[in-house]
């Protein structure tokens, strides 16, 4: 390979490589999570009492299923 094939080959990597830098930005900006696609960070989600102790009760109605069917094995 003659030294100038070889600069081409290199070349044509680091465009090739670039059009996949292009198209992973593009692709991370948008599961960048806590900010918006605008750069703005996204608001708080914020959870009642009332849906916290619904959340609470079914996870623990789950551990007690769990711990059940693992006790009658």
């Amino acid at each position: 390979m003659s030294h100038e094939q070889i600069l081409a080959a290199i070349d044509e990597e680091i465009s090739k490589l670039q059009q996949v830098r292009k198209l992973l930005q593009s692709s991370s900006s948008k599961l960048t999570s806590g900010v918006s696609a605008a750069g703005k960070p996204r608001a708080k989600r914020v959870l009642s009492p009332e849906a916290r102790q619904r959340i609470a009760a079914a996870q623990k109605r789950r551990w007690a299923k769990q711990k059940k069917e693992a006790s009658s094995k």
